[in-house]
């Protein structure tokens, strides 16, 4: 993926960790969530300054973000004890969609949809935050993710970067693209999607005004 600086080179907001002129953290009030998200970040992600796992951990009451390359278990990644078949992970696999209609896809373990298409016993999702090259090498260091279970995205539209940045395929979203999604269709809470979306919305528009300043001057 790629960037064009845009924003001034003040001390990053030490809460959602962009740049002063791109903060749009403030008033932010966390909303309840039943089904935990975990993102996993690796540590070259975390200072794009359109980066979004900060500010989608900061919507979400019951949210963890961890960066590094690996950790010896769900366990330990969360701080706590849980049940990896409860868990699913966003799967970087291309998933044969065309004959799921769902936005939410459950996947086999051979990348395709699963019989049972039913989620509803899922405590947490785990997102991996970064480029395609950065989030395969956090699968990859993580074995244990092959106890989760594999979900996929067949979003209805593509993500609001647009050109800002670059992604690989169609269903590729932003991080907090993904988790809003997610979150919202499996609890059944709008209002999630929704207050996620203004907040990137948000930071786009002040990147892109920023971005023609620049330009302008």
């Amino acid at each position: 993926m790629s960037e064009t600086p845009a924003a001034d080179t003040a001390a990053p907001c030490p809460r959602c960790n962009t740049p002063a002129a791109l903060c749009v953290c403030e008033g932010i009030t966390p909303i309840d969530n039943r089904i935990a998200l975990l993102i996993l970040q690796h540590p070259q992600e975390q200072d794009m300054e359109l980066g979004t796992a900060r500010l989608a951990a900061l919507h979400l009451k019951n949210a963890t973000l961890k960066i590094g390359l690996s950790w010896p278990s769900l366990g330990k990644a969360l701080g706590r004890n849980v049940d990896p078949k409860r868990w699913a992970v966003l799967y970087l696999g291309s998933a044969k969609a065309e004959s799921v209609k769902s936005e939410i896809i459950a996947l086999n373990r051979k990348g395709t949809p699963a019989e049972d298409q039913s989620l509803k016993d899922i405590d947490g999702i785990i997102v991996l935050d970064g480029t395609w090259s950065q989030a395969k090498a956090l699968w990859w260091r993580n074995a244990w993710m092959l106890k989760t279970r594999r979900i996929a995205l067949n979003p209805r539209r593509p993500s609001r970067y647009g050109k800002l940045r670059r992604e690989p395929r169609r269903d590729s979203v932003s991080t907090l693209e993904a988790a809003a999604l997610l979150l919202s269709r499996l609890e059944n809470k709008p209002e999630i999607e929704t207050a996620m979306i203004a907040s990137f919305e948000k930071l786009l528009t002040r990147y892109r005004a920023l971005r023609a300043l620049s330009k302008a001057s």
